[in-house]
């Protein structure tokens, strides 16, 4: 078996990150594989005093991403560092790339060269995929009390391409995710599968 694979599946609200990650972390688990599942913002106490912020637009965006680094380096120290090591293959729901990305966006004063110092203490994922999709598709899936203050059009217009600029320039996945769930993650599936057996 494989030890130590990291893998992340990021992109815009909406995209279907957490339903990919639950599918993904299955089909491994049916492999055989010792899979650790786990997410951005955490169940931490800064996760959940994160939560509460992303409720409120009236918090700096600096704000923002000091709570996420903070949240971060003890989600990769604390949780994920620790599940490599025992060799699961861990799968997070968001990662380092959404503040990078949603941060720089949200302020001009924020840079991606900050954020990223801020978050040199969480190790890089060996797999990151991005799933790309139109922000008014994304937003139609959810309801209006599920709405965080990143989530409009306009915004999310940029952070889509955003991430899409960055996935070119780091190499990542990208992967339509406007299509049926099965086929999406038939993709996925089939990339992932992929890594396992160069390292095995």
């Amino acid at each position: 078996m494989v030890i130590g694979l990291f893998i992340t599946i990021d992109g815009i609200d909406g995209c279907g990150s957490t339903t990919h990650s639950k599918l993904l972390a299955g089909f491994l688990e049916n492999k055989g594989y010792n899979v650790f599942l786990t997410r951005e913002p955490t169940n931490s106490e800064i996760g959940k005093l994160l939560r509460i912020y992303l409720k409120n637009d009236k918090i700096p965006p600096e704000t923002d991403a000091l709570l996420f680094a903070a949240d971060r380096s003890y989600h990769y120290l604390i949780d994920i560092k620790e599940k490599q090591e025992d060799g699961f293959i861990v799968i997070s729901d968001r990662y380092k790339e959404a503040s990078i990305v949603y941060q720089s966006v949200q302020s001009e004063r924020i840079s991606t060269k900050w954020i990223e110092e801020i978050n040199k203490f969480a190790q890089d994922p060996d797999i990151t995929i991005i799933l790309d999709i139109d922000p008014a598709i994304s937003l139609s899936r959810k309801t209006q009390k599920d709405l965080e203050k990143f989530e409009n059009t306009p915004f999310l217009d940029k952070v889509r391409e955003i991430y899409l600029e960055r996935a070119k320039s780091q190499n990542y996945y990208v992967i339509n995710s406007d299509d049926i769930i099965e086929f999406v993650q038939g993709k996925i599936q089939k990339l992932v599968l992929k890594h396992l057996k160069q390292k095995a």
